[in-house]
């Protein structure tokens, strides 16, 4: 049983049959390990184009305060993150502002692996549960990783940028965004990931601080802005389900995905 046939096997026992996988587009671990990915920083002749506004930056000026009205508060003075462990920084963040959600949704996953997911911020499921991504989004972005060898269980980290549903399922704002920044900033502390997939618009031009759409940035590695840290930007699952046509363009994406997973463990040997 050769590699494609036995991923093919495996993805239409997931339902994915409508992701195309090409001949010769599979994965082993030495040719994996040894595939050239490029890595774009701001040295490259068409990097990102930069946000007008940082959306990070505590004194943005807010024009979207949601349909209730709600206005966040300006982050606070955040500097004791930094000597928090994951247990008070959940505790910590359980303490602000929920902003009209039930509860804060943390994140899930193994603490210590090398791949970070970025999503954008909880839906009405993830509300409910505190627990990122468990809806049919989740659902598919669990099938997706699983075709790669990946679950939240094993080798993985999910949370979002926002940690608070915003009203409505509506976009967060600016000042939701600068709100909730320092505690995936000190995540990403702890953690101390090799690889942050960006999974949506939203996620990847806050972690990317630009505005380029996300099918110009997806598709190559990316430089963490003012960290040694790759990113990779990819399709939320919910426009996946809206759109299934485009699944073979986040399967492209989750590729790059295992060759630098397979990369990394090749280094770590």
């Amino acid at each position: 049983m050769n590699e494609i046939s036995d991923r093919a096997r495996r993805l239409a026992a997931l339902g994915l049959t409508d992701w195309r996988i090409r001949p010769g587009g599979a994965l082993e671990g030495a040719e994996a390990s040894a595939v050239k990915t490029t890595v774009v920083t701001a040295h490259d002749d068409a990097p990102p184009e930069p946000i007008e506004h940082d959306l990070l930056g505590a004194d943005v000026p807010e024009t979207n305060t949601g349909t209730d009205g709600h206005v966040p508060p300006a982050a606070e003075d955040t500097s004791d993150l930094s000597g928090l462990d994951w247990d008070g920084l959940a505790d910590w963040l359980a303490g602000q502002d929920h902003r009209g959600a039930t509860q804060p949704v943390f994140g899930i996953g193994a603490r210590e692996a090398d791949v970070l997911i970025v999503g954008e911020a909880p839906g009405a499921n993830e509300d409910e549960k505190g627990v990122p991504f468990v809806g049919r989004a989740g659902q598919l972005l669990d099938r997706m990783l699983f075709a790669i060898g990946c679950s939240r269980e094993t080798n993985v980290y999910i949370t979002n940028i926002c940690k608070f549903r915003p009203p409505d399922n509506r976009d967060p704002t600016a000042a939701e965004i600068a709100a909730d920044w320092p505690v995936l900033e000190r995540q990403i502390d702890l953690m101390q990931p090799r690889l942050v997939v960006a999974v949506g618009r939203i996620a990847a031009q806050t972690l990317l601080n630009c505005k380029t759409p996300l099918g110009k940035l997806r598709g190559r590695l990316h430089q963490y802005p003012q960290r040694d840290l790759d990113v990779l930007v990819t399709y939320h699952p919910a426009y996946l389900l809206r759109s299934p046509d485009q699944k073979h363009k986040a399967w492209a994406d989750l590729k790059i995905i295992a060759r630098r997973i397979g990369s990394l463990a090749s280094e770590a040997a």
